[in-house]
């Protein structure tokens, strides 16, 4: 895997300017689980190995960076802890939907990743005696649900940042080839003896409008989330799903769709995120009335529950009037009492959001907050060797892995537990990183298509389909509708009527999305031809994440259904697997859409009540 291999060329398509480059590994995505994938794959392949990596963002700039609080590690370095208790709260805060062989080794790994990041140079929180601090998060317990433990290894309520920056550091060491402000487009996909391989990535560079053909033998997915579907939201603007989308519409499943997590504590009416590391400090959920309201919903941990739990108290509270505001829309996070050291030393991020966005400090009065939309359980399914999965029967796709937000292993199942995302993207995008090394050593380069260029002028004819002066509607008035319609509709309670309503606006903004019109006729630094492209994402998955969220008759985790308020385990302990296998154009979801499932795999924990 020497860089002498890279075979670099250009050519012009129908007046685009295309650029074909081949090397062994190519990575999709630079944040957190794109990078440790990098990291990995340059030490597994040796020197003089050049890796590919792909981002649509510099990669200092990639959502991983708002992550806040923690990334959880039985370490005990502060309180008596191991990974089976870890491992316990990964699956029963996940309602019993995860994976339990993956949870095992997400908490057995988790102690080797923190060490991992320490040795990287990761600037960790010290306990007076110089070890990693840790701290409580939710959902986190010991002695299996006895008591909250301190498990949240963590960096102020910068945790996220700092890995950014160290993998990054630690990337440009390895001499990782980063191709910055590249936007993937779609993969070519090739059937070599049967069987269905990746065989480029076709991506658009943003500052010459050129188009980049990337031959590789593997390709790692990494390319985060897509909250933008709602409103009401964490994510930053990029988190369209690309890659969940590009994935799905080549014909390739996508798992637990109707699992979306909604944190609850973003700055009401604006969904910024304040870290539950500020619960995790001991931080107060208040109503109206200064009650602490969780200790009604969850007596023994109380603020600390689960998330899913904590956001459905927070929206009851406000449904049955003891919402606080002029509007009683929405519940306090009292930090008063925690005192100013403590919010300047340990959360200074979030009292300085307070005081900026909502003119509210921290230190002295309680903050505003109502469930924002946070994280998906569901995405691109995979194996624990991060290897993407072909069908229900676990049959793969060789040379093809994913990892991070964007692939659904599953070890947050139904609801992901505060500090498993950031282990998550270390611990799994290692795993990706050397899964594709090993599989790029032995396997053979898979040829373009036939006729590579016709492929090229698809992708530039798709571009071009926006010049068209009968086009008339506009990417920002049909987002803002898909946005309304999941926020009013798909999200912390839903029932039947809620979904198919969804499900028909969806359907009229796709029809709209078909005339929609980019002013900008250029190609270099052409944001709205973008915005454009990733609203055709957006629709795609909003349109997935809603109709399986019809099909799932049952309440669990971050999906709950009013009119199905019970978990239902004879019926529907299973992952849902959804296929696109017919004309997008029909109004009926059920005519494009083939969902199938797959068993849960359960190694030590039978599904009980989740008690808090």
């Amino acid at each position: 895997m020497a860089a002498e291999q890279l075979k670099d060329t250009t050519k012009v398509v129908d007046g685009v300017t295309v650029h074909f480059h081949r090397n062994e590994v190519v990575i999709v995505g630079a944040g957190g689980a794109g990078m440790r994938a990098a990291i990995e794959a340059a030490e597994q392949a040796g020197t003089g190995a050049v890796i590919d990596v792909v981002t649509k963002l510099y990669p200092t700039r990639s959502h991983t960076g708002a992550a806040q609080g923690g990334m959880a590690a039985a370490l005990a370095n502060v309180e008596d802890d191991n990974w089976e208790w870890h491992t316990y709260d990964t699956v029963k805060g996940g309602d019993y939907l995860v994976d339990q062989d993956s949870a095992e080794i997400l908490a057995k790994e988790a102690i080797e990743a923190v060490l991992d990041l320490e040795n990287m140079g990761l600037p960790f929180n010290r306990t007076p005696e110089g070890k990693i601090d840790q701290r409580r998060f939710g959902g986190h317990t010991r002695e299996h649900g006895k008591a909250p433990v301190r498990r949240a290894c963590y960096a102020a309520d910068r945790t996220g940042h700092m890995i950014l920056q160290t993998l990054y550091q630690n990337c440009v060491k390895h001499n990782i080839r980063f191709f910055n402000e590249y936007y993937a487009l779609d993969v070519s996909f090739v059937e070599v003896d049967g069987v269905k391989r990746p065989a480029a990535v076709i991506a658009y560079e943003l500052k010459t409008g050129d188009l980049h053909v990337f031959q590789g033998k593997s390709f790692v997915f990494a390319t985060g989330g897509f909250g933008k579907v709602f409103k009401t939201t964490s994510n930053a603007h990029t988190l369209t799903g690309d890659g969940v989308g590009i994935i799905w519409r080549n014909g390739l499943p996508l798992e637990d769709m109707e699992f979306f997590q909604f944190h609850p504590t973003g700055l009401a009416g604006l969904g910024i995120l304040l870290t539950e590391g500020a619960r995790g400090e001991g931080a107060i959920l208040r109503n109206d009335s200064g009650e602490r309201f969780m200790e009604r919903y969850a007596p023994t941990i109380k603020d600390l529950a689960p998330r899913d739990i904590v956001a459905r108290s927070m929206v009851q509270e406000v449904l049955e009037g003891r919402g606080a505001g002029p509007h009683k829309d929405y519940v306090y996070l009292d930090c008063t009492h925690l005192g100013a050291e403590v919010l300047e030393t340990k959360l200074p991020d979030i009292t300085e959001f307070a005081r900026t966005y909502l003119g509210v400090d921290p230190v002295t009065e309680p903050v505003p907050v109502y469930p924002t939309a946070h994280y998906a359980m569901g995405g691109i399914p995979t194996n624990n060797d991060a290897e993407v999965l072909l069908n229900d029967d676990e049959d793969i796709v060789p040379g093809l892995y994913a990892a991070g937000e964007c692939a659904c292993v599953s070890v947050h199942g139904s609801n992901r537990l505060g500090t498993n995302s950031l282990l998550d993207i270390n611990v799994f995008g290692k795993r990706a990183g050397r899964s594709a090394v090993k599989y790029a050593k032995t396997a053979d380069f898979v040829d373009l298509p036939a006729d590579p260029d016709a492929f090229v002028r698809q992708l530039v004819a798709n571009l071009r389909s926006t010049d068209a002066e009968q086009h008339t509607e506009s990417v920002a008035e049909i987002r803002k509708e898909l946005q309304e319609t999941m926020d009013t509709n798909v999200q912390v309670f839903r029932t039947e009527e809620t979904l198919n309503e969804a499900t028909r606006v969806v359907h009229e903004l796709r029809e709209r999305y078909r005339n929609v019109h980019v002013h900008d006729k250029g190609y270099r630094y052409n944001t709205e031809l973008l915005e454009a492209i990733e609203l055709g994402f957006l629709l795609d998955l909003a349109e997935v994440v809603t109709y399986t969220a019809l099909n799932r008759k049952e309440s669990r985790g971050g999906h709950m259904r009013d009119d199905y308020p019970k978990r239902d385990d004879e019926n529907w302990m299973h992952h849902t697997m959804a296929y696109l296998t017919g004309d997008r154009t029909s109004a009926d979801p059920a005519d494009h859409i083939t969902l199938g499932q797959k068993p849960v795999r359960m190694t030590h924990y039978v599904p009980q009540e989740r008690k808090y």
